[in-house]
């Protein structure tokens, strides 16, 4: 009876360590200082993160342009900063394409 007992416990346990590390996959944990003028302009894309759910601090993930994921903090000057420049690309690119009538 008690080797029962403590299987149950034992998958139990297993079972919610396996669980909670499935919701902090895609959660920042830490934030970058900076990052550096001539790699921000490979900054294509960002992101927010906010502190519902599974993850615990707030953060912009910036996507780069070969995939790769940053996380800075974002009251950083830098970083509003960095999400001011991408703003003004996506706004540049939609005007400049050409309207097609029929």
């Amino acid at each position: 009876m008690r080797f029962n007992t403590l299987f149950f416990v034992v998958v139990l346990s297993c079972l919610c360590l396996a669980l909670t590390q499935g919701f902090y996959d895609d959660c920042c944990l830490k934030y970058v200082k900076e990052i550096k003028p001539n790699n921000q302009k490979h900054a294509v894309n960002y992101n927010y993160q906010r502190t519902d759910g599974g993850c615990n601090i707030p953060a912009v993930i910036f996507t780069m342009r070969k995939g790769r994921k940053l996380c800075a903090n974002p009251s950083e000057k830098w970083v509003q900063d960095l999400m001011d420049r991408i703003d003004r690309k996506r706004s540049r690119k939609i005007h400049a394409q050409p309207s097609y009538r029929g």
